[in-house]
């Protein structure tokens, strides 16, 4: 099928949004669940890390596959997958990938990330470079329900909790490889003692305002499998201006800008 040529691809009940990087396109479905700006944060966050010798990425609970998109578009590597438990959300990202014409370059996985060493990810092994991930929130059990359930998966702990995506995501990392994750400012210590048990050392932490002067409710970490045991807190990054414009540092973010330079 011609890139341009959608027609037979977006379903009555959903929607195609340009992402603004590169002219890519999204399906996604409005009853169910859209990114927000915590996947654009995380992709930037992650696009910084990029190394020409990074050859494998893989993006944990990928949704509608908007993380991959992100970085196919802001870096070069080859070879980009994602995971995703939800049958709807996963075929909406094979199909967003074809419209994109980036079949040479991406691959999308329907398996939950629990499941990975003994399924999806038993040839993946140590083979990442680099893997991002968007997991739900809420802690199981916890919060208000959902009455939609595609939204309650994405926001609550289901299946897969906190603890399986990041020893998902040790299993597949390389030694020295990186990890990037968003977050609640409410789960660091969770985060960084899990990612501890599985040698995941906590790298830069990255709080994240609504606007500005505000209290962050967003967090980035970024974890290096082996890494040293020395953490770098960034500056606070704001998102809205107190008119409602965005900030120049969200703004940013859709621009390309040079590595990440620390102590591996």
């Amino acid at each position: 099928m011609n890139k341009e040529d959608h027609s037979e691809q977006i379903l009555q009940d959903e929607r195609l949004d340009e992402i603004g990087f590169g002219g890519l396109k999204l399906i996604q479905k409005p009853d169910e669940f859209c990114y927000g700006v915590d996947a654009v944060l995380l992709a930037d966050f992650a696009a910084k890390l990029a190394r020409p010798t990074f050859r494998f990425a893989v993006d944990l609970g990928t949704g509608t596959g908007i993380i991959p998109l992100i970085l196919s578009s802001r870096t070069q590597i080859p070879r980009i997958a994602g995971v995703e438990v939800q049958e709807g959300s996963f075929e909406r990202a094979v199909r967003s990938c074809r419209l994109n014409g980036l079949e040479d370059r991406m691959e999308f996985i329907l398996g939950d990330v629990k499941d990975g060493k003994e399924t999806w990810a038993r040839e993946w092994k140590s083979a990442a470079d680099l893997v991002t991930m968007n997991p739900p929130y809420t802690a199981g059990n916890t919060g208000i329900p959902c009455a939609n359930p595609a939204k309650q998966i994405a926001r609550h702990e289901t299946t897969a909790d906190l603890a399986d995506f990041i020893e998902s995501a040790a299993w597949i990392l390389r030694e020295k490889g990186d990890l990037v994750m968003v977050h609640r400012p409410s789960r660091i210590v969770d985060i960084c003692c899990l990612g501890r048990q599985q040698g995941l050392e906590v790298k830069e932490l990255q709080f994240v305002s609504p606007e500005r002067n505000a209290a962050p409710n967003i967090l980035l970490v970024h974890m290096v499998k082996g890494g040293g045991r020395e953490v770098k807190l960034l500056p606070t990054l704001a998102v809205h201006e107190e008119n409602g414009d965005f900030t120049p540092q969200l703004l940013a973010c859709y621009r390309s800008s040079a590595s990440t330079e620390y102590d591996r």
